[in-house]
């Protein structure tokens, strides 16, 4: 939990395991697949508003612009995506993915 009284950021339960997908999709080359789509979304919700995980949040943004979308234009498309079908019904590791 964020303590304002001593202005220390929180660390997120998720960092590692999200620190390993962000820079796998700053490793995209070309144009992101659905799956790169819906996790680069998935993550900025996660971390819209949390107070710490700065490096993450910053490479995030560095995602959007490097794919060349706004988070609007992102989130337009994996609505898209998510009415079409289930992304994660087949993400490339096998496993199902963590939404907390």
């Amino acid at each position: 939990m964020f303590d304002s009284s001593n202005g220390k950021d929180q660390q997120h339960p998720q960092y590692n395991r999200d620190r390993l997908l962000v820079d796998e999709l700053l490793r995209v080359i070309g144009a992101p697949t659905e799956y790169h789509l819906a996790e680069l979304a998935r993550l900025k919700v996660r971390y819209q508003g949390f107070p710490g995980a700065r490096d993450l949040q910053r490479d995030l943004e560095k995602t959007l612009l490097q794919w060349q979308l706004t988070e609007d234009e992102l989130y337009e498309r994996t609505r898209q995506i998510h009415a079409i079908g289930r992304v994660y019904q087949q993400s490339p590791d096998g496993q199902q993915e963590d939404w907390s």
